[in-house]
């Protein structure tokens, strides 16, 4: 499938109705996501990103763990508006867990200490630069995705479940699948108001 790069990006849309038909094999998952965590550009070429794609029944593992996490802590009486949310990401067939070696991180804090206060930070927008990558290649595929943060309530029991490095933060969750529904309408903000030009 080809797309402009400008339409990808306007099409790129939180698609929360997605199910278990797999329109696009996992092996093209899979090569889209490692070409994504090849070429996302890091400060320094730090490559501290790493992904960990969760299908099919591990895929529904993690949802059913998240939904149980949020059972001991969200209030029964709002509960059944989570679970469905929670039951939306699990009717895809996979998730896409966005982690930050930061093992990485504070090695480039110690060779480099000028720079030290800001490698967290450029962790953390490398990260959502990755993050922007899958999800619109993803979307270039023909599938639906949205970006989730239940970190770090399940940090521990993703780490455990798949053995994960404690030295990886988790950041992000991505469950995708097959759009059943398009995303709403949006609306913009005036880019007067947000971008400024000088000539």
């Amino acid at each position: 499938m080809t797309k402009d790069f400008y339409e990808a990006i306007k099409n790129r849309r939180s698609i929360y109705a997605i199910g278990k038909e797999k329109v696009v094999p996992v092996s093209r998952v899979e090569d889209v996501v490692k070409q994504a965590v090849k070429y996302t550009p890091y400060a320094f070429n730090a490559t501290s990103g790493r992904i960990v794609l969760l299908f099919d029944e591990n895929h529904e593992e993690l949802w059913s763990m998240t939904k149980e996490t949020l059972r001991e802590i969200v209030p029964l009486d709002n509960f059944a508006a989570t679970e469905e949310r929670i039951n939306s990401f699990a009717s895809g067939y996979g998730t896409v867990l966005f982690f930050e070696d930061q093992e990485v991180v504070a090695g480039l804090q110690e060779k480099m200490e000028l720079y030290k206060d800001n490698f967290p930070i450029w962790s953390e927008q490398a990260s959502g630069m990755l993050q922007y990558v899958v999800w619109t290649s993803l979307e270039l595929e023909g599938l639906g995705a949205s970006l989730q943060h239940y970190n770090p309530l399940i940090d521990d029991q993703v780490k455990q479940k798949w053995g994960i490095p404690s030295s990886w933060k988790l950041r992000a969750q991505m469950p995708f699948g097959n759009p059943e529904s398009p995303a709403g309408e949006k609306e913009y903000q005036s880019l007067e108001e947000r971008v400024k030009v000088f000539k």
